[in-house]
């Protein structure tokens, strides 16, 4: 494993990290994550991320059950805020009461005195920035969050939310979008912007859903019990279905052959080889896939190789900073 610094901070994290979003507390039985996670610990990863709405807050006990007895200076845990985690009006979005509530259920769910990035899931246009971001540096100051950071906010957000933290006394360290070889919309106002504002992507999907592993063929139905089976988790794998899409994803099997990589890992060297990219989230469902994404740690990719996954790839790659997924 290596380790990069998250933003413009003193926080040092594994540069692959693991997530648990579709998994914990829904896609996989509990012995099956602990499994999971063990293996993410052996390989040397060190920061896990999920968020209070993921499994209906379910994954949060999953990880905070897993992660026990670990020693939590060796940890960086990390979690989001946003989604509709209860039925009230107030169960919802980013404003004071529901960031500070939330904090303190994740605090609970993950067993824990701390959390060491806490993110806004999504940008709240319907409460002023300033009361976010206030509720954030009393978090922080409360010791309750070391660090902040957000997820799919566009560039003009990020840098908002940027200059708010300084005049707060805190810093807004990461942003965790999509990012993958076939979904690079944040390659041209994102990356920039959080560039100048010192602040790191993690990277969620960087297997666009596991597209980019090659088991989807195209014209062919997905293999039994894949994630484009399953009803809640194939929503979000849907726009890579597409035949042109799986064609080419097939043509980069000769890219990674060469490499000696896995097509796993080929795709998560790729995200890493952006400098802005701090970590890249991988799940599982099984140990073997945490060893086998793990070993794209530290690979280097050449710009031959790069130029010829962008001529494989063509026009199938979408780049536009609109795409980003909002609210």
């Amino acid at each position: 494993m290596e380790y990069r610094r998250l933003g413009r901070s003193g926080l040092t994290i594994s540069e692959i990290a693991y997530g648990n979003w579709l998994t914990h507390g829904g896609q996989v039985e509990e012995d099956a994550a602990q499994a999971c996670v063990r293996a993410a610990l052996d390989a040397g990863i060190t920061t896990f991320d999920t968020a209070d709405v993921y499994a209906g807050t379910r994954a949060e006990s999953v990880l905070g059950r897993a992660l026990a007895g670990q020693r939590r200076e060796g940890l960086e845990v990390f979690t989001k805020v946003y989604w509709p985690t209860g039925p009230g009006p107030n169960d919802r979005g980013l404003g004071r009461k529901h960031v500070t509530e939330s904090c303190e259920a994740s605090l609970r769910r993950l067993q824990t005195d701390h959390i060491d990035l806490y993110q806004a899931h999504r940008y709240d246009e319907t409460v002023p920035l300033e009361e976010t971001m206030t509720a954030f540096a009393d978090l922080v100051r409360a010791g309750k969050v070391l660090y902040v950071g957000v997820s799919e906010w566009r560039a003009e957000e990020i840098a908002a939310g940027a200059a708010l933290a300084r005049d707060l006394g805190i810093q807004l360290i990461s942003n965790q979008p999509q990012y993958s070889m076939l979904w690079r919309v944040i390659e041209d106002e994102v990356v920039p912007t959080s560039q100048r504002e010192g602040v790191s992507q993690i990277v969620w999907s960087p297997l666009a859903q596991g597209v980019l592993t090659g088991k989807y063929r195209p014209g062919e139905q997905p293999p039994e019990g894949s994630r484009a089976t399953d009803p809640e988790a194939g929503r979000f794998i849907r726009r890579f279905m597409a035949d042109d899409v799986l064609t080419r994803v097939q043509e980069l099997r000769p890219v990674a052959d060469d490499l000696g990589l896995s097509m796993a890992q080929l795709a998560v060297a790729w995200v890493l080889r952006n400098e802005n990219v701090a970590a890249a989230i991988i799940g599982a469902t099984r140990p073997e896939q945490v060893h086998d994404n793990v070993k794209a740690a530290g690979v280097r990719l050449e710009a031959d190789v790069l130029a010829r996954i962008d001529e494989v790839l063509g026009d199938v790659v979408e780049r536009d900073p609109a795409k980003t997924a909002r609210g």
